[in-house]
């Protein structure tokens, strides 16, 4: 066996390790950089909701959650680091071959983070040696890189399942290199504006979550109810405009991923007029115990109950994902992001009607609820995104199996990544726990304002 075969051995034998490696640290580090995305937007509105009121509790519950920001920043910034550095660790073949056509959104995410972080401890540090006007300016840089950094990560992404703005020449060479070109494939802006989102719900539902909590334990003071209004208030509104994505990206999905399309349908056969499958196996070329919805499919991707859908025949079996995976993990996010939209209509119609919180337990179980099934929701949309692509790293072009690295030692790369994760999750969770417990400290424009705590929104 020559030096060639031996290296191909290797990355055989590595790609498990390399898969669970960026899975871990993808969805660990996903949770944080929604808070990175959506918090500091929320903390702003916040601070200036209550500054606009003249309302110390709003103004502390900011001040509270900007310090929680601050301790979020820092652990994402740690996972982010990692997920950087996996990149070139774990996929070298991938960045040697085509680093200089999508590498160049990650130059830019470097220069949002630092942006971003300067901010974040200008805000923070700043809270009571700044005006009140000039210390919410000062979080609009930081907002903006936020969603900047965001933008630049998702649109790497995209380009993954949709490579554009270059050629290959007759070796398979890239060549005519446009970077810019890159970044706004046709998958990018529905993709980022689905993770946006998400990052509002995940956010907004998680903090919401909290309140919650320590509500149904008997905490009904104001500050934990509007602890709860705000961020839950958030998510509510962004839950529908969400799903309206959703059919914005399966359109999307379906004019350059039929593969990603079919697996996630559990569709084997090209059919006009398909229906929608809710839940069910893949078995044997066919989708059992499913729940199907005549037509939906059709309508869902041509607008039209007679549209044809490709199916899983048309893809050589050795180029199509694992069904059961994409299948599962798109109704699970579809199941859980239609039970955050009854949520929403429920505190909707409440308010609507009695300006006011639903006041029965059983809202505030599901308020309690809702935080960790918008991460599962969210993180069954990457498992979609992800595996649907497989087995290709850049969609039609690359497999995964022949970017991997075949250097030796990988699985003791997992071994480290999973105690460092360890690690920072239980520090991560300790300090937020402290902080909660703590008393809330206002600037001291707004002590011995405080009053007014005692009645529910």
């Amino acid at each position: 066996m020559n030096a060639l075969q031996l290296a191909a051995a290797d990355g055989v034998e590595n790609l498990l390790f390399a898969r669970t490696q960026m899975a871990l640290t993808l969805g660990w580090h996903i949770i944080f950089a929604c808070f990175g995305i959506a918090f500091p937007a929320i903390v702003v509105f916040t601070e200036w909701l209550g500054h606009r009121r003249d309302d110390p509790v709003l103004t502390g519950l900011a001040h509270t959650w900007a310090k929680a920001m601050g301790v979020l920043f820092a652990a994402g910034a740690v996972s982010g680091t990692l997920l950087s550095f996996e990149m070139g660790i774990l996929w070298p073949r991938l960045m040697d071959r085509f680093g200089e056509v999508f590498g160049f959104p990650f130059v830019l995410e470097g220069f949002a983070f630092f942006i971003e972080a300067i901010f974040v401890g200008v805000y923070l540090f700043g809270w009571d040696r700044l005006s009140p006007r000039a210390h919410m300016l000062s979080a609009l840089p930081m907002v903006a890189a936020g969603i900047a950094g965001a933008f630049f990560v998702v649109s790497a992404n995209a380009w993954m399942n949709n490579p554009t703005g270059f050629r290959l020449d007759t070796q398979g060479t890239v060549v005519d290199a446009r970077p810019w070109a890159a970044m706004f494939g046709p998958s990018t802006w529905p993709q980022f504006t689905h993770m946006w989102l998400a990052a509002f719900m995940v956010t907004g539902f998680l903090v919401a979550s909290v309140y919650a909590v320590a509500m149904l334990r008997g905490r009904r003071d104001r500050h934990h109810g509007m602890g709860l209004l705000i961020p839950l208030t958030v998510a509510a509104v962004i839950t529908p405009v969400q799903i309206g994505v959703g059919d914005w990206i399966a359109g999307t999905v379906a004019d350059n991923q039929p593969a990603k399309l079919a697996a996630m349908e559990g569709l084997y056969e090209t059919t006009a007029g398909a229906g929608l499958s809710l839940g069910g196996i893949y078995v044997d070329d066919e989708l059992r115990y499913a729940l199907k919805i005549p037509y939906g499919l059709s309508l869902l991707i041509h607008h039209d109950p007679h549209g044809v859908v490709p199916g899983l025949e048309e893809i050589p079996p050795d180029q199509r994902p694992p069904v059961n995976v994409v299948h599962l993990a798109y109704n699970t996010m579809v199941v859980i992001g239609t039970a955050l939209l009854g949520l929403a209509a429920w505190l909707g119609l409440v308010w609507w009607r009695r300006r006011r919180l639903p006041r029965t337990a059983w809202f505030l179980r599901a308020v309690a609820v809702s935080g960790v099934a918008a991460v599962v929701a969210m993180e069954a949309g990457w498992i979609t995104t992800e595996v649907g692509r497989q087995p290709w790293i850049v969609y039609g072009l690359m497999r995964t199996a022949d970017a991997v690295s075949p250097a030796v030692g990988l699985a003791w790369g997992l071994a480290a990544v999973i105690v460092v994760y360890t690690v920072l999750t239980v520090f991560t969770v300790v300090v937020l726990r402290r902080l909660a417990r703590g008393r809330d400290t206002l600037a001291p424009q707004e002590r011995g304002q405080a009053q007014g705590q005692e009645q529910l929104p």
